[in-house]
């Protein structure tokens, strides 16, 4: 050290912060929701201030019906009933449903407008009554409204009740990206009411069966098993079977997000998204005319031949997944699977790299080592994909 000169000082130092919160919300079982003499949208709002009236704020997928009465006067009736607890900021407002609310963000800023001219306080509810759309738009906005304001989710589709509903994603889409703008945050509440399910079109109850197939697949071989020897009661929509199907789809989905150990998904693992990767890009590629669930049929489909294909999952095992999705009411081709892009390769293959964006980090996609085995993989070999393409699309035209 030369005379006069000061010791070396760091130039840096680091303190670490660390907490963790516990996160806990009901989902409830019910039918009838909006039926005055039914307790649990009441319960469920004065779960932590019994005492109090509480303001609320409710969006209502358009269209929708409860009891055969327009849910719109079943909610204004219910909260009369129930005055001495419940007070609604303003009469219920309708939203449309299906892609449209997520594809516009003129409706996410209406809805923040509207809880802004209310004055809804972070003690307020923002009751969310529909389709997983319409809850993933009122979520997002409800999950950035003064940092947070507490949510009520009434999913009112079979997809919304065994799976996106009970989870603790929101988002809308931006530029065609699924869900490119979004948050976690966990629910207040959530309300499963069999009624909304029991007067959904054919189709609605179809799709949402997809998702049961694949937690099943990934998670459950029993429950597997379960669907398939009641898959003549889900095919006709039988109310005991479709009420039993949804609940275990939600038990195992709130499972996977409460007991993995990545419910905000950081890392780069998605086993819940099995067959999403190129569901998510045939939604794009026909503008949103194949419904959620009928593309993760799909993609499932494919995902189970690339697993037989890949030595994981044993011959047959495809031919057993496609024959129940088949039986349950879905078609495993789509034109649009076909269309090609200027160097000739599937266009449906674009979906690996966004589906790598929207992860982050390195590749993961859940394939299949048996039924209800999930396997993780870091790369996808093109030319082997372009063959279980190709078996999917001549096994539809045979």
């Amino acid at each position: 050290m030369t005379s006069g000169a000061r010791p070396a000082q760091a130039r840096s130092a680091t303190d670490w912060q660390g907490f963790s919160v516990a996160y806990e919300f009901p989902v409830v079982f019910t039918e009838d929701v909006f039926d005055p003499e039914n307790p649990a949208l009441r319960e469920v709002i004065c779960r932590l201030e019994p005492a109090k009236r509480h303001r609320a704020v409710f969006f209502v997928d358009d269209g929708l019906k409860a009891g055969g009465a327009p849910v719109i006067e079943a909610i204004t009736a219910y909260a009369a009933r129930h005055a001495d607890a419940l007070e609604l900021a303003c009469a219920p407002v309708a939203l449309p449903g299906g892609e449209k609310i997520k594809t516009d963000l003129h409706f996410v800023e209406s809805i923040q407008q509207k809880l802004f001219d209310l004055h809804i306080d972070r003690h307020s509810y923002v009751v969310a009554v529909g389709g997983g759309a319409v809850l993933d738009a009122v979520g997002l906005v409800a999950a950035t409204t003064h940092r947070g304001v507490r949510h009520i989710r009434i999913p009112t589709t079979v997809l919304a009740q065994n799976d996106s509903g009970v989870g603790v994603k929101n988002g809308v889409n931006l530029q065609g990206v699924k869900n490119f703008v979004g948050t976690f945050a966990p629910p207040f509440a959530v309300l499963n009411d069999l009624a909304f399910i029991v007067s959904l079109p054919e189709r609605d109850k179809i799709a949402g069966m997809a998702e049961a197939v694949k937690v099943a697949l990934i998670r459950d071989a029993e429950f597997f098993g379960w669907i398939e020897r009641h898959m003549d009661g889900l095919a006709t929509f039988e109310r005991s079977a479709m009420a039993t199907m949804i609940r275990r789809c939600a038990e195992l989905h709130m499972r996977q997000i409460g007991q993995a150990g990545d419910p905000f998904e950081t890392g780069s693992a998605r086993p819940l998204d099995y067959g999403h990767w190129s569901a998510h890009k045939l939604e794009s590629l026909t503008r949103h005319h194949v419904r959620h669930g009928e593309a993760v049929a799909i993609g499932m489909a494919l995902d189970a031949r690339y697993s037989v294909l890949a030595g994981l999952l044993a011959p047959g095992g495809e031919e057993r997944i496609c024959a129940l999705l088949e039986y349950l009411g879905f078609d495993l081709w789509h034109p649009a699977l076909g269309k090609t892009g200027a160097n000739g390769e599937w266009t449906i293959l674009e979906g690996l790299r966004d589906f790598q964006e929207h992860l982050g980090g390195e590749l993961t996609i859940t394939l299949l080592g048996g039924i209800g085995i999930g396997v993780e993989v870091h790369e996808i070999d093109r030319e082997r994909m372009r063959q279980a393409m190709a078996w999917l699309r001549d096994r539809a035209s045979a």
